[in-house]
């Protein structure tokens, strides 16, 4: 109940299920497409699948197909409960640790309800997860502010692919 289905829907600009709370079973996924990702109007579109997964720890059997050869992993938390600042940990061990998977491929969201009350901002995170690049997401004060993060994300992620793909390609050639 940290909001993930809530951010996978409005960062890939789905409809699905707003308005009611419904717990994810298992994984949805989201299919996307961004034109322009680059900010240049001749370059060719990205497609994304975004992989929604359950918090469900239930569904822990199921991890592994999940995070096969994903580049990416964004963790969404709630702030404002206690125990979800120690299951990102175990989020992380899990999904970017365990994995062949950078901290610069990882995203840590702070999201905060509509209504939520106190400062969070001053969130304080213990090693490892205090490296990691942190944002928050207030999708009734900043919603701009929130998609411009996750596309800023996106984009360190295609440079990644991208850069991982030509070293590879240079390997080949040597």
């Amino acid at each position: 109940q940290s909001g993930k289905s809530v951010l996978a829907n409005f960062v890939s600009e789905s409809i699905e299920g707003i308005g009611s709370y419904s717990p994810t079973q298992g994984v949805r996924i989201l299919e996307y497409e961004k034109p322009n990702l680059n900010g240049n109007s001749k370059g060719a579109g990205c497609r994304f699948e975004l992989w929604d997964c359950s918090g469900d720890q239930k569904f822990e059997t199921c991890w592994p197909a999940l995070m096969k050869d994903s580049h990416g992993v964004i963790i969404i938390f709630n702030p404002e409960l206690p125990s979800h600042l120690k299951e990102i940990e175990m989020w992380y061990s899990c999904f970017v640790q365990q994995q062949p998977l950078l901290d610069s491929q990882c995203l840590l969201v702070a999201h905060h309800k509509p209504g939520s009350a106190g400062d969070t901002e001053n969130l304080s995170l213990a090693y490892p997860l205090n490296k990691l690049k942190l944002i928050h997401s207030n999708l009734e004060d900043d919603p701009e502010d929130v998609r411009m993060e996750f596309m800023k994300y996106f984009r360190s992620i295609i440079t990644f692919i991208n850069e991982s793909r030509e070293r590879e390609e240079m390997s080949i050639i040597s």
